[in-house]
């Protein structure tokens, strides 16, 4: 086996103030540092810094000019000096190398330290007229026609940089809690929720139709995936507690700020549990992970702190995430609607879905307090109004048929977790697939009137055990942890209906 060979340029910084960080060497004299390590290691001088970067601003005075420098890795620029003959070359989203020195600013409160540049190299010039992010305020629907530029945006780097930070903090949380992460199928044979709201597959070419090929390229209907749960339930009988975080597809033609035809979802299945606290404790912890973070002043939380328009807004939401959730019933929060004065556009009803509206006032009536917005658990819903899946409730409330489900609700972006116990037993699994018109009614069906979930059924038929599992939507998690009010925000690339631009 081939070694690899070690990058020279790849070395330890020395000196006190860098020590213990990693930097890339364009000469065994000099070191690059991302801006904000820079930014906040403030070291007090160093000869040789190299940065790199993109223009954000440029301010040229008769002796001097100013350019603002960013990188992608901090929410603030940094103030590079330079001459008037240094910066004549300079406009705003050129790609830059600087090599100078490190240098105490005069101006310590707007910036402790400023790069008073010697070497001036561009790496890739921008055409000042025609680019389209000027130093200016862009609107988020002026931003969306560009997704391929718009992260060079200070906001929505700092976004993107959140999602990573969320992402490593939930993977640490799994990883140390014994969970499996796994990578679930992005194609499937099966519309887990059974809505219908599923994007068809189908290749550019296809073959003669034969008895046994329909002539598409999987010789049957496929669709692009609305959950990983039935996956996961399987993985869960092979190696325990398994999680995924994955793209999932929606065809719902919904224009709201809420809604994506592509999102994200991060999935989980607990094996051998009979109860369902169990799995909502997992959903509690997930969340806990991400504001823990947050409210131990990361540098991202800071950032997002620094530019919300409600300076007790997100506190209260990270505050949240480490409280106990609290939890009613379905038929509780039917009866506290049903009791309330306010004036509710659809009438809150026993058997009927909450619409968006009910979801808000029970998060709000149920979750806030003076200091924190606790997420609220909503739980046993009518099994009429749920998929085949879920495991109905061993004592009915009030002989309403209902399952062991949950929802879990907060303010603004409603519902963003979803789980339930999944039923394990063959027959009573049959009985609900044959309710819900999916198989033909009568004894064990055979394995053509199964269909596409056949294997489904057989996890039932060798060695099933009690689980249950959950799916948070990982887009309108964080979006409301950053006080973004738009799903789109939070997504490089959005696509919804309409709208697919890259």
């Amino acid at each position: 086996m081939v070694q690899p060979r070690p990058r020279p340029h790849l070395l330890r910084c020395v000196g006190q103030a860098f020590k213990g960080c990693r930097a890339t060497h364009s000469s065994s004299d000099s070191y690059r540092l991302s801006i904000a390590r820079l930014l906040d290691d403030k070291p007090a001088y160093a000869k040789d810094v190299v940065v790199t970067g993109f223009v954000r601003s440029i301010r040229n005075q008769k002796q001097r000019s100013f350019a603002s420098i960013g990188d992608g890795s901090s929410l603030e620029s940094l103030q590079a000096l330079l001459t008037p003959a240094q910066a004549q070359s300079l406009s705003t989203g050129t790609a830059v190398r600087f090599t100078g020195s490190w240098r105490p600013s005069p101006n310590p409160k707007a910036q402790s330290h400023e790069l008073h540049v010697a070497d001036v190299d561009i790496i890739g010039p921008a055409e000042a007229s025609t680019f389209p992010l000027q130093k200016k305020y862009h609107t988020p629907e002026y931003l969306r026609t560009m997704p391929h530029l718009r992260t060079r945006v200070p906001l929505n780097s700092t976004l993107l940089r959140f999602r990573s930070d969320a992402i490593a903090a939930v993977t640490n949380m799994f990883y140390k809690d014994g969970f499996t992460q796994s990578h679930t199928p992005i194609i499937t044979s099966s519309d887990c929720e059974g809505a219908g709201e599923v994007f068809h597959l189908d290749s550019s070419q296809k073959g003669p139709k034969t008895k046994d090929d329909d002539g598409t390229f999987f010789r049957a209907p496929k669709y692009l995936t609305v959950s990983s749960q039935l996956h996961l339930e399987a993985l869960a009988q092979s190696v325990g507690n398994v999680w995924t975080l994955s793209p999932t597809f929606r065809a719902e033609k919904s224009d709201t700020a809420r809604h994506l035809s592509e999102f994200y979802m991060l999935e989980a299945e607990i094996s051998f549990t009979e109860d369902m606290n169990d799995v909502m404790r997992v959903v509690q912890n997930t969340i806990g992970a991400i504001t823990k973070d947050l409210e131990s002043g990361s540098r991202v939380g800071k950032e997002l702190l620094s530019v919300s328009p409600d300076l007790d807004l997100l506190p209260r939401r990270w505050r949240g995430g480490s409280r106990d959730f609290p939890k009613v019933t379905y038929t509780e929060a039917i009866n506290i609607l049903r009791s309330s004065s306010h004036q509710f556009e659809y009438e809150p009803r026993w058997g009927a879905g909450l619409q968006a509206e009910h979801e808000r006032y029970i998060a709000n009536e149920l979750g806030t307090s003076w200091d924190a917005s606790v997420p609220v658990f909503v739980t046993h819903y009518p099994k009429v109004i749920k998929p085949f899946y879920m495991l109905s409730t061993a004592a009915n409330e009030n002989s309403r048929e209902t399952v062991d489900c949950f929802d879990l609700l907060v303010p603004e972006a409603c519902e963003i977790v979803g789980g339930s116990m999944r039923e394990h037993r063959l027959e009573p699994l049959i009985k609900s697939m044959q309710a819900c018109k999916m198989i033909p009614p009568g004894p064990i069906p055979s394995d053509d009137e199964l269909g596409e979930l056949k294997w489904y059924i057989d996890l039932r038929r060798w060695g099933s055990v009690p689980h249950g599992g959950f799916g948070l939507g990982f887009d309108r998690l964080l979006a409301y942890l950053a006080g973004v009010p738009n799903i789109r925000e939070m997504v490089t690339f959005p696509r919804w209906v309409g709208r697919c631009e890259c």
